[in-house]
């Protein structure tokens, strides 16, 4: 089990048998359900023409204690991994429930979000389809997110300034300065690793970094992630590393929750390998 900020689609969790318990976006006073009433490519135009910026908001641990209740009603064991827990609450509501609920589950933090926390639940599914234990799908869990990276360009600090994460003055000079911040998904942590000032050079710092962090290492699963835009950074990125010899790069749009966070043309690129 999962949250919607996995960007996974209906399709595969249909196909896969992976049960995803949606988060919540207010626009203007509305609330939609995230990948029921709302989608990724309609909310950017939403977002855009939004009063103020769209807030997210994480299931009640009374929902995920009644979805867990019906999933183990027959004594299966559940494993519920779920967007970092420094990132949003739903890790928290989640932990909740399970206390709650009369079944077997254990919650993890996938310290990440997105295409990145989608790579850990296809691994457990993985690993479910071949007997493994609740025990051995978490430790290996543990091993792919250590070995997971996702480097993350913001093409506009907007959202930031509206949501409270930086003034601003600082995002006026980011502006002015045509800055384009580039950070790292850490542990659940968000950190700023280098501040460029063109789209190639955005493209040719998250290459490196992909090129520096594969080396000796055979890469399992790549990803980009966008927020409308591939044009200026994610195509360019994408042709690099196909050329560079892996050529099976999966491309999503950012879902709502994530968007809402970083606005519109950003990029994600996700990268697991060991």
């Amino acid at each position: 089990m999962t949250d919607s900020s996995s960007d996974i689609s209906k399709e595969e969790a249909l196909e896969k048998d992976i049960h995803i318990v949606p988060l919540t976006v207010n626009i203007d006073g509305k609330t939609y359900v995230d990948g029921v009433d709302i989608h990724p490519k309609p909310f950017l135009d939403m977002m855009d023409q939004a009063k103020e910026l769209p807030k997210s908001s994480q299931p009640a641990p009374g929902q995920f204690a009644e979805i867990y209740e019906k999933l183990g009603k027959d004594g299966d064991e559940i494993i519920s991994i779920h967007i970092a827990g420094n990132l949003s609450g739903t890790l928290s509501s989640a932990q909740q429930g399970a206390q709650i609920a009369n079944a077997k589950v254990t919650v993890f933090d996938s310290q990440f979000i997105a295409s990145a926390l989608a790579i850990q639940v296809r691994e457990a599914v993985r690993m479910r389809e071949v007997g493994a234990s609740v025990h051995d799908i978490i430790e290996r869990l543990k091993e792919v997110r250590a070995n997971t990276k996702m480097y993350i360009y913001l093409d506009t600090l907007t959202n930031l300034v509206k949501g409270g994460r930086i003034g601003k003055g600082k995002a006026l000079l980011g502006s002015l300065l045509n800055i384009k911040p580039i950070a790292i998904l850490e542990q659940g942590e968000y950190l700023p690793v280098a501040k460029v000032r063109s789209y190639s050079q955005v493209v040719k710092y998250m290459f490196k970094e992909y090129k520096k962090h594969i080396t000796g290492k055979q890469v399992k699963s790549i990803c980009i992630s966008h927020a409308g835009e591939m044009e200026n950074v994610g195509a360019p990125l994408k042709e690099l590393i196909e050329q560079s010899g892996f050529c099976d790069i999966e491309v999503t749009v950012t879902s709502p929750i994530v968007s809402t966070h970083v606005g519109r043309g950003a990029i994600a690129l996700v990268f697991f390998a060991e």
